[in-house]
């Protein structure tokens, strides 16, 4: 378990229990369980009041977290019938997106989402989650893809944001985000997106302009990250804690505005605590926006898209 900044108190005591049962494993004649039991007791307690009400700070650490699930995790434990379809057609396959056929409660499906990688190899060979252009151009094709067949398009978005890097930049970075964004607008099938992660910028919102659109209890989603508006508004990145507080950029208060449409509930202690738990949640929030879509024609779809992206934040101003 790697263990975040603010859960310290919680990693001596869970290591206390671990080093007694170790121990016992070693020489059976000890026994350790009633006294492990007892720390395994007061971990939960500890567990319990330290995610009882996370600041949004602490919610970007648990949103980073390296333990959570992530896209791979989602696409193999929920769909079935994964095909692979790989690059833009212009000029390479980004690693840092992935997407293709799949089915979904035996639905033909298109899936697309950023993975980051679970090791140090395929985190390098994902960016990070940080796309390039041509991600967004393989996500603009794949959308074309569903649109000519009739499939909905489900996304699954954790990004810090799009790669910043001078080539992305020269071949059009920009560009291609906002047309990924444009062709989430123009498509006549149903888009559910899910932010599991980290919801960062426009590299987050090129795939999320969707239908209906879900976040993870203790994901985020912002214009930028914490770090990013310290340096800018107060020239020290070191003030990203008030940044987290004033970008509004939890799952809590995107409900609030009208960002987001639903908060998927995960385990006690994140995700990366109950992956299991965590992806099937994730599942029946698919299933349940898949059903309020079915049906609907595409002009319809269409127009519910916009019209809740032009409602946006409308709640909130009249309040």
């Amino acid at each position: 378990m790697n263990y975040l900044e603010f859960e310290k108190p919680l990693a001596e005591i869970e290591g206390k229990a671990e080093e007694l049962r170790a121990l016992a494993r070693k020489n059976e004649e000890m026994d350790v369980e009633k006294e492990a039991a007892a720390l395994d007791r007061k971990a939960a307690e500890i567990l319990k009041d330290l995610y009882r009400n996370l600041d949004p700070w602490r919610k970007c650490q648990v949103a980073r977290h390296p333990d959570r699930p992530h896209c791979k995790d989602y696409i193999d434990a929920l769909f079935n019938e994964f095909t692979t379809l790989a690059g833009d057609r212009n000029f390479a396959d980004d690693h840092a997106v992935m997407g293709g056929l799949a089915r979904f409660n035996d639905q033909p499906v298109v899936v697309i989402g950023h993975e980051k990688g679970n090791d140090t190899k395929s985190r390098i060979e994902r960016n990070f989650g940080m796309a390039r252009p041509e991600g967004y151009r393989k996500a603009i094709r794949l959308m074309d893809l569903a649109q000519r067949f009739g499939l909905p398009v489900i996304t699954l978005v954790d990004t810090p944001g799009a790669y910043p890097g001078k080539g992305a930049e020269e071949r059009g970075q920009s560009e291609a985000i906002a047309r990924a964004t444009q062709k989430c607008l123009e498509i006549g099938v149903p888009l559910i997106s899910v932010i599991i992660g980290e919801g960062g910028s426009g590299g987050a919102v090129a795939f999320a302009t969707a239908n209906r659109v879900a976040m993870l209890e203790h994901s985020i989603y912002s214009v930028i990250s914490p770090e990013g508006c310290a340096s800018i508004l107060w020239k020290d990145a070191e003030k990203m804690r008030e940044a987290a507080e004033a970008l509004r950029l939890t799952a809590q208060d995107l409900l609030k505005l009208g960002v987001i449409d639903r908060i998927i509930p995960e385990p006690l202690g994140g995700a990366q605590r109950g992956r299991k738990d965590a992806i099937d949640a994730v599942g029946k929030a698919i299933e349940v926006m898949l059903k309020e879509l079915a049906g609907k024609k595409p002009a319809e779809l269409v127009k519910d898209r916009r019209q809740k992206f032009l409602d946006m934040g409308s709640k909130s101003l009249a309040a």
